[in-house]
């Protein structure tokens, strides 16, 4: 069955299934290193109080989350000017998961993506680009999702510098995301990619989960931000909805 969700300004979205791409919050998710953990404390009780309410902490880059240009521009945007229309987006899909499983450093490729094309379609302008490598499935042992060496480097795959570059100047896509902790691979810590493609206030998402449901095409997403004012990122709840 397909449903149609019409937004106010008359576009409509096709559907025959929603996915949550969202990891529930809970103070053992996997924290990158340095980033303050996430707490939870309880402030009244139904006994004593008539309710229950807690208070919480974490950082604005951990779980499920989206980049600002902020992070790493001084003058970038923050995560309170995304306009609501930047945050509902066509996707697609690509499945690199068999590629990372033999190499934990892998990264994407103008290759890869140009294979993806012939089995599909041209990505089209606008398009969010997901990278399901895989790492989703280690989210609940850290030790294994971060996959630290004894030099303390990350070793997960993510977006090759080239590939991204091929994305945003011959695709014009609207941005990336991925089910590691990062769109750049664990090994870079120069952050190239996120640089690259936050060079204007386009779309990063982090630590997504379920990509394994998505189809490779006709997927639409919606972002629910956290509107902090002069933020450099936000948790965030994503919906895919997949025709």
């Amino acid at each position: 069955m397909t449903n149609n969700f019409k937004s106010n300004n008359l576009k409509t979205i096709a559907y025959s299934q929603i996915v949550d791409l969202t990891h529930s919050i809970h103070p053992n998710i996997p924290i990158w290193p340095g980033d303050p953990a996430t707490e939870f404390e309880t402030v009244s009780q139904i006994e004593q109080h008539g309710y229950f309410l807690r208070k919480f902490s974490m950082g604005e880059h951990s779980g499920t989350h989206i980049n600002a240009p902020n992070s790493f521009y001084a003058a970038g945007a923050s995560i309170d000017s995304y306009g609501p229309q930047s945050l509902v987006s066509p996707a697609i899909a690509l499945d690199i998961r068999e590629q990372s499983l033999a190499n934990p450093d892998y990264t994407l490729t103008i290759d890869d993506i140009l294979t993806w094309e012939r089995q599909h379609k041209l990505i089209e302008p606008g398009n969010l680009v997901l990278l399901y490598t895989g790492w989703q499935e280690k989210w609940d042992d850290e030790r294994s999702f971060f996959n630290r060496d004894e030099h303390g480097i990350c070793h997960f795959p993510g977006f090759g510098k080239a590939a991204t570059q091929f994305l945003l100047e011959e695709r014009s896509i609207a941005g990336i995301g991925t089910d590691t902790h990062g769109v750049d691979t664990g090994r870079d810590e120069s952050f190239a990619v996120n640089k690259l493609v936050l060079e204007k206030q386009r779309i990063v998402l982090e630590n997504l989960a379920n990509l394994d449901l998505l189809s490779a095409i006709n997927i639409t997403l919606v972002i629910g931000i956290l509107r902090f004012v002069g933020g450099s990122g936000s948790p965030v709840s994503v919906l895919a909805f997949v025709a």
